[in-house]
């Protein structure tokens, strides 16, 4: 009997913030596969520590190249496609005698690995189980909402050019910046461009241990990859 390939969020960090599907899933797996850069043991599978059965097969999807070479670089391209062409197909033989329990940060269609899989499997072999999103989880650790009323919300990769993360960040009300990493020095241009350096909180590794926010203007030097930059909305209330 042929088995499911079951992608489960795992929610901003904290295993406490798993859903219940997601935790089932879990708990019960015979075969668990997660991403992981080589030579680490992958944010994924700490936060799914103590969870995984006993006796479960473990497949460590290990990315041939990260930020050794430049996104732009056909290399890089060239060298992910190859990768998830492999393990859509490993996965798919995985799954010929059993479920096989894929895991995630965060939700799973929101900027997560997963969903260059899912574009290389049949539908009807995979199911995806949602989960909360690591800005949700930043931004509830800031203590304020992050839109109120009418408030518009943006989303936005640090990656992009200087020129054009300052004209998003002046068009919106609220704002979470992701990937900031190595592209602190551009974002941190970007909203002094856009007079918003002031709004702008940073959150590393929210709801996980060594959680800490700040205001942007107080940080110096690097950040952690897991980092998420937030300006909360002030609209309309009653």
């Amino acid at each position: 009997m042929m088995g499911k390939i079951l992608c489960i969020g795992l929610g901003p960090g904290d295993p406490d913030l798993m859903s219940l599907r997601a935790h089932r899933h879990l708990t019960r797996a015979r075969v668990v596969a997660y991403f992981r850069k080589g030579g680490r043991p992958g944010q994924a599978r700490r936060i799914a520590e103590g969870l995984i059965p006993a006796g479960a097969v473990e497949l460590a999807m290990e990315y041939p190249v990260t930020t050794e070479i430049a996104v732009q670089d056909p290399a890089y391209g060239a060298a992910l496609r190859a990768f998830y062409d492999d393990w859509a197909a490993r996965l798919q033989e995985a799954a010929l005698t059993d479920d096989v329990v894929v895991l995630c940060e965060g939700d799973p269609f929101f900027f997560g690995s997963f969903m260059h899989l899912h574009a290389r499997l049949p539908r009807d072999l995979v199911e995806v189980v949602p989960g909360i999103p690591g800005m949700a989880g930043c931004w509830t650790a800031t203590g304020q909402p992050i839109t109120w009323g009418d408030d518009i919300l943006t989303v936005l990769p640090a990656t992009l050019p200087e020129a054009e993360l300052a004209r998003r960040i002046a068009d919106t009300d609220a704002l979470v910046v992701m990937k900031i990493g190595r592209n602190l020095g551009r974002l941190r241009a970007a909203l002094t461009a856009a007079r918003r350096l002031d709004q702008a909180w940073l959150v590393e590794y929210g709801t996980m241990p060594g959680q800490r926010v700040r205001r942007l203007a107080d940080v110096e030097g690097p950040v952690p990859y897991f980092s998420i930059v937030l300006i909360h909305g002030q609209g309309r209330r009653p």
